[in-house]
């Protein structure tokens, strides 16, 4: 078939097999591939990924776990050797920069905030708060100014208010200035301690990770990715969550997807018909997938970034409710590739595939069995059944050493070089107290030294007059002499011995006269109270419970035999006095 086909499948039909694949102008609508593990999701990406580089597309190939990174350097050619970037964060001794603050333009700047507050929701969802959110974001479009800041720089921002006073001075976005100077500044220490330490608690935890820190703690990137893109490079990320931790792993994916992104946006000083393609694979992409994300799948076809992602089952894609990410993909995605998933993904998936297949069929789909949707010319297909290609087999010769061998020497500094670089960026700036505050910048409040002599700045030409220095002048070296001492203090016992006359004094001492004290009443007698009565004496009485007399049934009295005949009413006699009354009461109405 043509190189603009990417073949990864095949179907069977009255004995005959035939392979099929996707076209190139229907890959930039993107591919999505879902299914339970060991159901052969990789299996296809890696043939999907062997036959780009064949080809002599641009790939780029982003893997969680490392062993889809690692196979697919054995299938690099050796005329195509040296366009592979190789990055890999466990490599220690050789660490590749990656700065994501680095020269971002103007209107990208929000953009890369976004992104980046994006990746740190994802990761902390539930110690994120509106408060965090708004100062971050201010500290990230302050470093975005400065095109020699990274990511060490926020966490000295928020700790350091000497680098804090000399970034401010020079902030030209009156807004962000505004923030520091009229809001930050007002903080109470209390106050901004609770404010900032979640996000230096947050942020700590990779700068303090010599693993991140190495990486993102440089200045410049080591690798142009506008570059990589259009010159159709070969970008492995090996990001094994064995080996840098899962945050490690997702906060770098999320950033390096959200550089490929602006890397991508950037192309648009160039026809659309000149753009080259970029097929990037992203495997288990949920551990990428940020809210930006959903913008990536909406505008990234225009810019010739064709993604192919997987996954294993849709939750992944919804946090806290959010499903944003999930709603972009199959809102956006083009050709869809499900292979056996669960029962709740299925009924999911039934939505799509009906009425041809089932949630019943998805379910009960055999190993390397799929059913798809295929863009074919910009329309999507019906469904159909296929089966996924078997594993390409290794070549006989392997230049996977000397592709990471080339990618050290090509884009890596030796740790020596990255320590010493990171420790000259983290020593102390000039301290805010022992500088001139300057004109527009100088948010600190004014200093009380000594016994609260409040300083003002001393006026240029260092003359103590027409300055407004009120400061009494200090005495010449000459003037000085030495003050002769106070004597000291008589104690208080020495105060009350002088008070006392000496003995043989010649004058006695003078008496003191009595203080005459006008004589008080006496007060009148208080009658005794009379003692109260006594009370009567009641004589105890014993009480004892009353014994019951037992008797027999034969001291009981005989019941009467006689019984009283009822008197039988007259009714006659009742009907006569009941005509009597109503006749008296027809006479006397």
């Amino acid at each position: 078939m043509a190189k603009d086909v990417n073949i990864f499948g095949q179907v069977s039909f009255r004995g005959s097999t035939t392979r099929f694949g996707i076209k190139q102008d229907d890959r930039r609508r993107h591919m999505y591939l879902i299914g339970k593990t060991g159901m052969g999701k990789t299996t296809t990406m890696e043939n999907m990924v062997i036959s780009d580089i064949m080809n002599g597309h641009g790939v780029g190939v982003m893997d969680p776990h490392g062993d889809f990174a690692e196979k697919m350097l054995d299938f690099v050619p050796k005329e195509r050797l040296k366009d592979v970037v190789y990055f890999d964060p466990s490599d220690i001794d050789y660490p590749i920069a990656f700065n994501p603050l680095e020269q971002v333009q103007d209107e990208f700047r929000y953009l890369v905030a976004s992104g980046l507050m994006g990746v740190f929701k994802k990761i902390w969802p539930d110690v994120w708060s509106p408060r965090m959110e708004y100062i971050l974001n201010n500290a990230l479009l302050t470093m975005l100014e400065f095109p020699d800041s990274n990511m060490l720089g926020v966490q000295r921002l928020l700790s350091d208010k000497d680098y804090r006073k000399t970034k401010v001075d020079a902030l030209k976005d009156p807004v962000i200035k505004g923030f520091w100077v009229n809001e930050f500044s007002r903080y109470s220490q209390k106050f901004e301690t609770e404010a900032t330490a979640a996000i230096q608690n947050k942020i700590g935890q990779f700068v303090a990770n010599p693993l991140v820190r190495n990486i993102l703690g440089q200045n410049k990137s080591a690798l142009n990715l506008r570059e990589a893109i259009d010159q159709r490079k070969i970008l492995i990320f090996n990001l094994s969550k064995g080996k840098i931790g899962e945050d490690n792993s997702a906060l770098l994916g999320s950033m390096i997807i959200t550089k490929l992104q602006l890397a991508a946006m950037s192309r648009v000083d160039i026809p659309e018909q000149d753009r080259k393609d970029f097929y990037l694979y992203v495997d288990e992409f949920q551990n990428f997938a940020t809210d930006s994300f959903a913008n990536i799948l909406s505008e990234a076809r225009k810019y010739r970034l064709c993604l192919i992602l997987a996954h294993q089952y849709i939750r992944q894609l919804v946090h806290d409710l959010n499903t944003k990410v999930r709603d972009a993909v199959f809102g956006n995605v083009g050709t869809i590739v499900t292979f056996r998933v669960g029962g709740e993904d299925a009924e999911f998936l039934e939505k799509e595939f009906m009425p041809d297949f089932e949630a019943v069929d998805i379910v009960n789909l055999a190993k390397a069995q799929v059913y798809i949707k295929l863009m074919i010319d910009g329309v999507s297909s019906r469904p159909f059944s296929a089966m996924g290609l078997p594993p390409v087999k290794s070549p006989a010769v392997s230049y996977r050493d000397l592709i990471i061998e080339h990618s050290r020497k090509t884009y890596a500094t030796p740790i020596k070089e990255v320590s010493d670089k990171i420790a000259k960026e983290f020593m102390p700036v000039e301290s805010v107290d022992d500088r001139e505050p300057s004109g527009g910048g100088d948010f600190r409040k004014p200093r009380m030294d000594g016994g609260g002599d409040f300083r003002k700045p001393k006026p240029a030409g260092g003359s103590s007059f027409g300055g407004g220095d009120f400061r009494t002048p200090r005495p010449a070296v000459n003037d000085i002499r030495p003050t002769p001492a106070a004597p000291p203090k008589p104690s208080f016992v020495e105060k009350l011995v002088s008070l006392i006359p000496k003995i043989g004094n010649s004058e006695p001492a003078t008496p003191v006269k009595p203080k005459v004290v006008a004589a008080v009443p006496p007060r009148p007698p208080v009658k005794p109270i009379a003692p109260p009565a006594p009370k009567p004496v009641v004589p105890s009485v014993e009480l004892k419970p009353a014994t019951p007399k037992p008797m027999s049934l034969s001291e009981l009295k005989p019941r009467s035999d006689v019984v009283k005949e009822k008197k039988p009413v007259d009714v006659s006699a009742l009907r006569e006095a009941l005509k009597e009354s109503l006749a008296k009461k027809k006479d006397n109405p």
